[in-house]
């Protein structure tokens, strides 16, 4: 088993405006964390630098799909682990891909309600047929922590609720920042709520209701 996830840091900005302040985060093997707040509060720094301090044992879901677009929906996926091989494997597997790997990247993209976009362009596709793309990227990476930013935000409730089941089937640890409180609630052991760049709570899931988020979703 790994060590856990941690984030410390004394403050966060960008060209003299503080984003994030007294961060210090420690999430343990086995969580599921729900990031939760109004846009802007800093979630998605807050996520980029938890994957930018765990990317060696952690898969990322960018908020943005951040597909090739001209690139087929298999080499989008496979990607995914482009750093467990070497650049001469992954420029044959461009131009000739190996049987194993397209059953591979086949079997993820069942997954999620895509195999028969397998050889479609990414950038044809719809944009929640994107963002399941980059989910099955995150899932063919395979390792145990994925961190993700509104993974799930294109999606309609019943495949919202269809990957997310898959991403807690095949991963132990997720970092999710999440729009929908209830859906985040169901899925979470633990939320955290970011307001005016400060952790404003972290808390059992178990503990937090919709009516204890509310305050933190009303205009500023």
């Amino acid at each position: 088993m790994y060590a856990g996830l941690e984030l410390r840091m004394p403050t966060v900005g960008y060209s003299g405006r503080v984003v994030l302040r007294d961060v210090d985060i420690a999430i343990a093997p086995g969580e599921r964390v729900a990031v939760l707040g109004r846009s802007g509060v800093g979630k998605s720094t807050l996520l980029s630098l938890l994957y930018a301090r765990h990317a060696d044992r952690a898969a990322l879901i960018p908020q943005a799909a951040a597909l090739v677009r001209t690139l087929s929906v298999f080499h989008n996926v496979y990607m995914g682990r482009l750093d467990r091989y070497s650049t001469w494997a992954n420029l044959r597997t461009l131009a000739w891909p190996r049987r194993r790997d397209k059953a591979e990247v086949a079997q993820v993209l069942t997954r999620v309600g895509l195999a028969d976009k397998m050889f479609e362009r990414a950038g044809e596709l719809s944009g929640g047929q994107q963002q399941r793309t980059s989910v099955a990227r995150a899932l063919y990476n395979g390792r145990s922590v994925v961190i993700g930013d509104e993974p799930l935000s294109a999606l309609d409730a019943v495949h919202a609720r269809s990957i997310l089941d898959c991403l807690v089937e095949r991963h132990d640890t997720l970092v999710l920042a999440m729009h929908d409180v209830p859906l985040a609630l169901g899925f979470a052991t633990r939320v955290i709520v970011l307001d005016r760049g400060s952790v404003a709570l972290d808390a059992s899931a178990a503990d937090v209701t919709a009516r204890d988020l509310a305050p933190f979703y009303r205009a500023a």
